[in-house]
């Protein structure tokens, strides 16, 4: 652990009138320790097949932000007597020299998509945060997000693998809506998107592409027939998401981000657990769900913003199914929760 990370845990319960973590801290605290164990694993073994030098770089700078932050989260937790999440270990890595899953462009595609997840989940962290160690830690975290972000970026386009959003015309002046009808889209003509709005669905299709990608890959090499075909009703219901939005592009004449699924490999052997692939993509999903909500927030169209509110409500009944899996299976970890008062008072008749 470096040294900057011993002292803001060493002076967690002595700052501010020895101030203990709230709610919302331990929340951001258990969530990016199950999150990084799930990269811990996912990288290791990406390395093992990773042949480029500049995406090994970028997977070994992963790798060591990932074990640097577990370390810090476990430290934080304990000082606090809070039991640390199992998250994932070693043990779900099941075959280490298991054939790739994915090239090497894809996970670059990957890591960029992560790292945008990460600087949002970041930057909640720091503003859900109240205590001054864990506004550093979250602070730093974000900054080391961010130089993750930039050094995919960089690689991606220098390969030509980066595809950037639709370029505009810029107008020669400012314009003010005029009329009510800029808000139409379900009678009459519908105005063509504005910059906002093809930003938002662009960048969902990014998100959703990544998760089609990877539900793909994991149907072909989990082990239990019912999460395999949760994992093939995932690609359909992503697919179909994705060509809802792509059409929505089309009617303006806008480029679609590109597609990954040919970057999946035919390898058939898993190399990680049922329950990390699962808990992975049940994660994802529920990221997906987040940024709609950030898409229709901003949608202008009432056609547009509905279409959103139609792709939350699939993503949510998705969501909830993988998590009843999880729960059946015996894999869904328990957050720290208020006490059952309830409980208590049973217990005692």
């Amino acid at each position: 652990m470096s040294i900057q990370l011993e002292r803001e845990v060493r002076t967690a319960t002595t700052v501010e009138h020895g101030a203990r973590l709230t709610s919302a801290e331990v929340a951001n605290l258990w969530t990016q320790y199950t999150n990084d164990t799930i990269a811990i694993c996912f990288v290791t073994h990406a390395l093992v097949h990773a042949k480029d030098s500049e995406v090994r770089s970028i997977l070994e700078y992963a790798l060591d932000l990932s074990r640097t932050h577990t370390e810090a989260v476990r430290a934080f937790l304990e000082k606090e007597q809070y039991t640390v999440p199992i998250g994932f270990t070693e043990e779900d890595v099941i075959n280490p020299n298991a054939p790739a899953l994915f090239s090497d462009d894809f996970l670059l595609n990957y890591f960029f998509v992560m790292s945008l997840l990460g600087m949002s989940s970041y930057a909640g962290a720091l503003t859900s945060s109240a205590r001054q160690d864990q506004r550093e830690y979250f602070t730093r975290c974000n900054g080391e997000s961010m130089e993750l972000f930039n050094r995919i970026v960089d690689v991606m386009v220098r390969k030509g693998l980066y595809v950037r959003p639709a370029i505009l015309h810029a107008p020669q002046s400012v314009d003010f809506v005029q009329k009510q009808s800029y808000l139409a889209g379900w009678f009459g003509k519908e105005r063509p998107l504005n910059a906002i709005e093809i930003s938002s669905v662009f960048y969902n299709m990014i998100k959703i592409e990544l998760k089609t990608a990877l539900e793909m890959a994991f149907s072909q090499v989990v082990q239990s027939d019912d999460i395999r075909a949760y994992m093939q009703r995932g690609v359909k219901l992503c697919q179909s998401q994705y060509q809802a939005l792509e059409r929505r592009l089309a009617e303006d004449d806008l480029p679609p981000p590109r597609k990954w699924e040919s970057e999946v490999t035919n390898a058939t052997t898993p190399a990680f657990s049922d329950k990390l692939m699962l808990f992975h993509v049940v994660t994802l999903i529920s990221a997906s769900a987040a940024f709609y909500g950030a898409g229709l927030s901003v949608s202008q169209r009432r056609d547009l913003a509905v279409q959103y509110a139609k792709l939350i409500a699939e993503m949510g009944l998705f969501a909830e199914d993988g998590v009843n899996l999880l729960i059946a299976k015996g894999w869904m970890e328990q957050p720290p929760g208020a006490i059952a008062r309830d409980a208590l008072l049973e217990a005692k008749r």
